[in-house]
């Protein structure tokens, strides 16, 4: 079992839209029952919320229903998960201070593997909390999630 982690302040809005997108792209593979998914925050405000209303919108227009609640993320974490996907940089290096240097998971930012495919040049998921550009979000996080599905499925064979 592959188990992989989205990640981002609050954990209603980046986070959860990503891990709904992927599982939705997991169904439609097939892979589901070979690769886990969810999301948590850096952040505790949120704990126990559904998914912004934004976020919710963005993933009912394209079919695809989320149900998650918030979460914040935990040192445990590091040891369950073989993916922890940073949504920016302040993410990363919010999970960077829990990390120590001998991790077994992959830490990166989201876009990592997009931008190592060539697919964009944004290095950084801009948080629609307060912008409300849950589109130009969703249209990230698609981009993120095919980018990041190519790459499990090469370096492990599925």
């Amino acid at each position: 079992m592959i188990y992989v982690l989205f990640v981002c302040m609050g954990n209603i809005c980046r986070s959860p839209m990503a891990d709904g997108v992927f599982q939705h792209m997991l169904k439609e593979a097939g892979l589901s029952h070979l690769i886990k998914v969810d999301s948590a925050g850096t952040g505790d405000w949120h704990v126990g919320e559904h998914a912004h209303h934004g976020t919710r919108n963005a993933l009912k227009r394209r079919g695809i229903d989320y149900a998650g609640r918030a979460r914040v993320f935990i040192p445990e974490d590091l040891e369950k998960y073989d993916y922890i996907l940073a949504m920016d940089r302040s993410n990363l290096s919010d999970i960077g201070h829990i990390a120590g240097r001998d991790q077994e998971a992959e830490i990166r930012r989201f876009l990592a593997y997009a931008n190592d495919a060539g697919l964009t040049d944004v290095t950084d998921v801009p948080d629609p909390y307060y912008s409300g550009k849950f589109d130009y979000v969703y249209e990230l996080v698609e981009i993120g999630c095919r980018a990041l599905l190519d790459h499990i499925r090469e370096k492990h064979n599925i």
